[in-house]
């Protein structure tokens, strides 16, 4: 491992041992049931692994994340690259994403679930209501910016459709989307946990609402741990190695 990779870990860890000594610190100054200590949340975060209730929710959880992440993706950078590269669709549509990029989550949530029933196609679809726009503001914004010589250079060897977009359109369009996709994918999860609170019987949205009943901090706390630890293996494990693989052309 080179000696920078590993200073950043180092440098990672040691923050992260600051942050709970400072939680332990505050939790045994104030010894109040509003802030449990690490080791009693960490305690409540194992029993929920072992009785399988957090890896059922979680489960839930995950799955309309998949869903509406990958709808919200293929819709948006299509409809991105249409606009960026037709100025009348521009035009025409640019009031409409900021509308939509102006309504509140809260509101998409609750007109979705009034409209069409507490379906599990409804939560969906309110979820990728609220990511769609930024997505294809971000696409669009990298279409506009594709180098025209590149795409002349196409036209004229032919290339066709597919060529371009997989030789010289994806490899410039490539920080867009990932950007797109790292904060869909920030963004995407805390809109889930506001569906399932309202409107499902599972999930993690559905437990922190029950833990909030209960006034259970340990419970939420423990819940919270985990779903970010999810989240940030997911772009340890995936988005950082298909962003590596694909900037791989630059070497």
């Amino acid at each position: 491992m080179p000696v920078s990779a590993l200073r950043s870990w180092l440098m990672a860890g040691v923050s992260l041992l600051v942050l709970v000594g400072i939680w332990q610190v505050l939790a045994l100054s104030l010894h109040s049931r509003s802030l449990p200590g690490p080791l009693l949340v960490l305690d409540v975060l194992w029993q929920a692994l072992l009785s399988g209730e957090l890896p059922y929710h979680l489960g839930w959880t995950l799955l309309r994340l998949l869903l509406s992440f990958t709808i919200a993706m293929l819709l948006g950078c299509a409809i991105g690259i249409a606009l960026g590269r037709n100025r009348s669709l521009d035009a025409f549509f640019d009031h409409w994403l900021v509308i939509f990029l102006n309504i509140p989550a809260l509101v998409s949530i609750i007109l979705c679930y009034v409209w069409f029933g507490l379906e599990e196609w409804a939560a969906i679809l309110a979820v990728v209501i609220n990511k769609l726009p930024n997505v294809v503001v971000t696409i669009r914004e990298g279409t506009r910016n594709l180098d025209q010589n590149l795409l002349a250079m196409a036209q004229s060897y032919r290339l066709g459709r597919v060529k371009t977009l997989r030789a010289v359109i994806w490899p410039q369009l490539h920080p867009f989307v990932m950007a797109a996709s790292r904060s869909g994918l920030a963004l995407i999860w805390k809109i889930i946990l506001v569906v399932e609170l309202l409107g499902r019987s599972n999930g993690m949205g559905y437990q922190l609402h029950l833990f909030f009943q209960l006034f259970d901090v340990a419970g939420l706390l423990a819940y919270t741990i985990a779903f970010i630890v999810v989240i940030q293996l997911i772009e340890w494990l995936i988005l950082r190695p298909l962003d590596n693989k694909a900037r791989s052309w630059r070497r």
